[in-house]
């Protein structure tokens, strides 16, 4: 079993930082807010520190999942950063998702360290890491995976490793840019079902044993249909994966007018107050017109 510490502890984070210490590792923890790490601390048996440079001293691994790219050079660089803390040998794993830039910076800083560094962004939103079912995209190097794989294995049902450093991020950019075009034409097809006069449960009920199944599909129509917009991941955040997105796209040639558009029907859904609301309202943007 492994000495690790886990930095950032949302609505991800703190359940991933507990699936740990089920698994039998010895776990410690920081948190801006002091208060939730001593809470996640009493709740799981685990210990917590007041920086992430303290968090870090010592462990084998050090994992991270925080909102951007700003806050990830502000718990991993600098005199209080986990690399502060860190010894030769030890590994960083950056569980956030972030742009590929930020991840290849980080690994100079580490290697020059000699830490091992991996950027492994996740899938499966809160109720993933609630159940330990997280799918895990990684990049690095292979000898340095090997040894964090087991341990990511803790809260993940899929680990792998996609390429180099900065690998990871450009996949879960392929994966916010799919889920945003399925969003969109669920949302379309609900909307178009509602204005027909049909009942959109039993609607989907068919459609969805065909081709037009997806994970959206079978796990939001419902919430979707009844106007219900408070669960899972919130527009702000794929409205920031998206931009991220996108400017990666800016920079290797690739044309995605679907991308932007949807990060378009985001934009409105913030003005009409919904910046918290989960990725599914899409739905109430169209409502909104009828």
């Amino acid at each position: 079993m492994a000495k690790v510490a886990f930095i950032g502890l949302g609505v991800m984070g703190y359940p991933m930082a507990g699936h740990l210490v089920k698994q039998g590792h010895q776990v410690t923890v920081f948190n801006r807010t002091v208060s939730k790490a001593q809470q996640w601390a009493n709740e799981y048996n685990g210990g917590f520190e007041v920086t992430p440079k303290a968090a870090a001293v010592g462990q084998d691994i050090v994992f991270m999942c925080v909102g951007n790219d700003d806050d990830l050079r502000q718990v991993t660089l600098g005199d209080t950063g986990v690399l502060a803390g860190m010894h030769a040998g030890s590994i960083l794993v950056d569980h956030t998702t972030a742009s590929a830039d930020v991840a290849r910076e980080i690994n100079q800083v580490a290697q020059s360290l000699n830490i091992g560094f991996i950027d492994a962004p996740v899938s499966g939103g809160q109720a993933g890491a609630e159940n330990g079912v997280l799918t895990v995209m990684a990049g690095g190097e292979q000898a340095t995976f090997d040894r964090a794989k087991p341990v990511i294995e803790s809260y993940a049902r899929c680990v792998e490793l996609l390429g180099d450093v900065g690998a990871g991020q450009l996949t879960k950019m392929v994966n916010q840019i799919c889920i945003a075009g399925v969003v969109q034409g669920l949302s379309e097809g609900l909307h178009f079902a509602r204005s027909a006069g049909l009942d959109g449960e039993k609607v989907v009920e068919v459609i969805s044993k065909g081709a037009a199944q997806s994970w959206q599909m079978e796990n939001r129509y419902q919430t979707m249909w009844q106007g219900e917009y408070n669960l899972g991941f919130a527009v702000d955040w794929m409205r920031k994966d998206l931009g991220i997105a996108l400017a990666e796209a800016r920079r290797n040639g690739s044309h995605l007018p679907l991308t932007a558009l949807v990060d378009q029907f985001y934009s409105e859904v913030q003005a009409i107050g919904g910046s918290r609301w989960d990725t599914s309202s899409l739905l109430a943007k169209l409502e909104k017109h009828r």
